[in-house]
């Protein structure tokens, strides 16, 4: 009982020194998630990113119970609210990809949902296809595609990509809601996507991992 108690009492310490040493350096916006943004540069060398492992036992013990956010590159970083023309297009991407996808079992849908991308990253992708399972004792660390709605966001969600394709994503969508295009990153080389194909009203995409599953890009922005 004592050894529970003592151990259960070091982890809550390690969590609070953490965010002692971030609470100043947490980024203000999605679009402010890398070093130079929120870091004076005399300190850049000294600073430590938070590990994944670091942040889901800060998220255990409610430290961010009444916060919006995600790790991205080891950065805590706050989510931008959503307004209506993004709800809409979330709203709709479920609802196609659950009714097409998720009733058979072939994939299982995640909205706003945690993604182990990768150590020091567990972004909350707005639409996610994983392999089909139930998730309740930990994060998935794959997916067929992930899908960022971008209405104010749109360089944040760019600069995402990178994190995406390093863990391994095989497909990125981003859904530009104010140019009415989807974006599709694609073909990781490097750990990079070496392919951005857009595509417009009037045209219809389908995932890689799921060709006959056909969206028609007029009807994600109505």
């Amino acid at each position: 009982m004592a050894l529970t108690v003592f151990v259960a009492a070091t982890v809550v310490i390690e969590a609070l020194a953490i965010v002692f040493l971030i609470r100043g350096l947490r980024a203000t916006s999605r679009a402010a998630c890398y070093l130079g943004d929120v870091v004076p540069p005399k300190f850049a060398e000294r600073v430590r990113p938070l590990m994944r492992a670091e942040y889901d036992r800060m998220v255990e013990i409610g430290l961010f119970d009444n916060e919006k956010v995600e790790l991205l590159k080891g950065y805590i970083v706050r989510m931008s609210p959503q307004k209506s023309r993004h709800a809409g297009a979330v709203q709709y991407l479920t609802h196609f990809f659950v009714q097409t996808l998720g009733g058979s079992g072939r994939a299982s849908v995640r909205v706003q949902l945690p993604l182990a991308a990768g150590p020091d990253s567990e972004p909350e992708p707005d639409v996610a296809l994983v392999p089909a399972a139930a998730y309740r004792d930990r994060h998935p660390d794959t997916a067929f595609l992930i899908i960022e709605v971008a209405e104010t966001s749109l360089a944040a969600d760019r600069e995402k990509a990178e994190i995406y394709a390093e863990g391994g994503v095989s497909e990125y969508w981003i859904v530009d809601t104010e140019h009415e295009i989807v974006e599709v990153h694609s073909e990781i080389v490097g750990g990079v996507y070496a392919r951005v194909t857009p595509y417009r009203r009037g045209q219809a995409i389908a995932p890689l991992a799921f060709p006959d599953v056909m969206l028609s890009v007029s009807d994600v922005f109505g």
